[in-house]
């Protein structure tokens, strides 16, 4: 306590309100190919309809991607996306001549672009992918508004004089941008307008009323969905006093003499050179998913693959699930292996299953569903890792993550017009054996998860889902909590403190039937003079899981009238 030189009260507090706090187990985080959006960025998506908004619709070559995607999003609203594309994508541009690039993200944008790029025109699109040949850009100001400009009529008035311009005695310094569809690509219906940007500002330090940059190249790099600016044009310069940043300080001024001769030609280009390649590589999406491997930046728990290829899987499994050892993957077989395949299915699933890693951190299911695709009016056949993740999502906002994610009550696959390959009681025993957990249809009842092994490939506590998310749970939990321990002394009060904290967690945990008992051991036995001379502080935990069931028997018994129960046993 505080030293005091003369009498008096000295209040204090001590805060031994802790508690072990809750983890997320359901926030999913998934990498795949898309049409548009961020390139190894992580995008959190929280419905079908952002996941549009965000990546654009699904077309033939990335469907799979995007339903993996849509489809978790049934059952849960956190999915941290990344696109990954190939090396060969590139974003659109406006100069006709110039070589594109790839613009990968925001990040590489204010690198690299921020400050212009004559190569790449006046705009660039915001995201590789041929949707951006589709943008078309205009511009005007007053000179061009009065002179009749086709896209007038999205406007409510002509740009004239900034109020911030005329305070300084200029004038003439604002603009309206214009974003157009030109071929349809994004709406459906060629030149609907996409984006407005109204009294924007040439000059580069204008302002709006409420304080915040009027200059159209800032304006439009943070509003618009579509375009980055990369360049001045040629057009919109006419005065040789005015320098290409349009208002950068002349003397003392910044606008006096500056804007008043300045006039904007009839500016509209249209975007080019955008290449999609929507068939990323298996190093590219290896690439994509590598970001997750930060545990401490991304708080994510399920990882489904989408269609993924044995090395990508593993890469997942080896580099990410066992290094964070708080996340699990999820995988579906190859298609041909699952698809127009009759008779050979099983077979060839075990034999896919044989060249995965053995862990308990993943989960493979049996194959691919049928699903309608409202965008393009056709079928597919989508992977079923979606799901599969989706349904442990669901399991945590219905019961806990410690339940298993199988069966009827927890299991139904949604959005199913058929199953590519329902197996049989025997091709499921098969299956099962190998820990691939078998997706079925059953009549009547439905679409239904009916395993909840993992990959771990030894008989195990750990072999089942349920058990490794619980301690998952546990773990990450607790593991939290006991970073306050750091820099404590290591002496019995801090051991108690410590039991007192985790013990009444654990009973929470047991009280809604996640384990069936515990004990946590944290005293001088495994904190010896050795032990606190390291610096070091132990604590052994020891946990009895609770199983699910996976097999009942049921025994009818026939007996006769004049026999008692007792006398056969019951």
């Amino acid at each position: 306590m505080a030293f005091q030189l003369s009498p008096g009260v000295l209040v204090t507090e001590k805060d031994f309100t802790s508690v072990v706090p809750q983890v997320g187990t359901s926030a999913g985080a998934f990498a795949g190919a898309f049409q548009w959006g961020p390139v190894n960025q992580v995008v959190t998506i929280g419905s079908e309809n952002e996941l549009v908004e965000r990546f654009g619709k699904p077309n033939d070559t990335v469907f799979a991607s995007f339903f993996t995607a849509a489809n978790f999003l049934q059952y849960g609203n956190n999915l941290q996306v990344v696109r990954a594309v190939g090396s060969t994508a590139r974003n659109a541009k406006s100069n006709t001549n110039g070589t594109a690039v790839l613009v990968s993200n925001e990040d590489a944008y204010d690198s690299t672009y921020s400050a212009g790029n004559a190569a790449l025109g006046e705009w660039t699109a915001k995201y590789p992918g041929a949707l951006g040949n589709s943008l078309k850009v205009a511009i005007a100001d007053a000179n061009i508004w009065a002179s009749g400009w086709t896209y007038a009529n999205n406007f409510d008035g002509a740009p004239t004089t900034s109020t911030y311009a005329a305070n300084t005695g200029a004038s003439n310094d604002e603009m309206h941008v214009i974003v157009i569809d030109e071929d349809g690509l994004w709406t459906g219906t060629a030149n609907t307008v996409l984006e407005r940007f109204s009294f924007v500002s040439k000059a580069s330090d204008g302002k709006r009323p409420d304080g915040t940059s009027a200059y159209y190249k800032d304006v439009v790099n943070i509003q618009s969905k579509y375009i980055y600016w990369t360049g001045h044009s040629s057009n919109v310069v006419a005065s040789s006093a005015t320098i290409a940043a349009f208002g950068s300080v002349v003397g003392s001024l910044p606008y006096q003499n500056l804007l008043s001769n300045v006039s904007v030609a009839l500016t509209t280009v249209s975007l080019n050179g955008g290449v999609s390649n929507d068939s990323p590589a298996a190093g590219n999406i290896q690439t994509s998913l590598a970001i997750f491997a930060n545990d401490e930046q991304y708080d994510v728990a399920l990882m489904p693959m989408g269609i993924a290829t044995t090395a990508t899987i593993n890469f997942a499994i080896s580099s990410i699930a066992e290094v964070r050892k708080d996340m699990v993957v999820f995988a579906s077989p190859e298609l041909a292996d699952a698809v127009n395949n009759a008779g050979n299915e099983a077979t060839d699933i075990v034999a896919f299953r044989n060249t995965l890693t053995n862990s308990s951190y993943a989960f493979l299911d049996s194959g691919y569903k049928y699903q309608y695709d409202r965008y393009n009016d056709v079928y597919r056949y989508v992977p079923l890792n979606g799901d599969t993740a989706g349904l442990a999502a669901r399991t945590d906002f219905v019961a806990d993550p410690w339940y298993s994610i199988a069966g009827f009550n927890r299991g139904q696959i949604k959005n199913v017009v058929k199953l590519s390959y329902s197996p049989s009681k025997t091709d499921r025993d098969t299956l099962y054996k190998s820990a691939v957990n078998p997706v079925a249809a059953f009549p009547g009842q439905g679409v239904a998860l009916f395993g909840d092994k993992t990959l771990l490939g030894k008989p195990s506590a750990f072999d089942r889902i349920n058990v490794r998310r619980l301690f998952i749970v546990l773990e990450k939990a607790i593991a939290t909590a006991a970073k306050f321990q750091l820099f404590e002394f290591n002496d019995g009060f801090t051991r108690a403190q410590f039991k007192n904290l985790v013990e009444p967690f654990l009973r929470d945990v047991q009280g809604r039937r996640g384990v069936t008992d515990f004990k946590v051991v944290c005293d001088e036995s495994n904190n010896t003079g050795e032990v606190i001379d390291r610096n070091e502080f132990v604590a052994d935990i020891y946990i009895k899981p609770a199983r699910a069931i996976n097999f009942i028997q049921l025994n009818f018994i026939a007996t006769r009238t004049g026999i008692s129960f007792e006398e056969v046993g019951a």
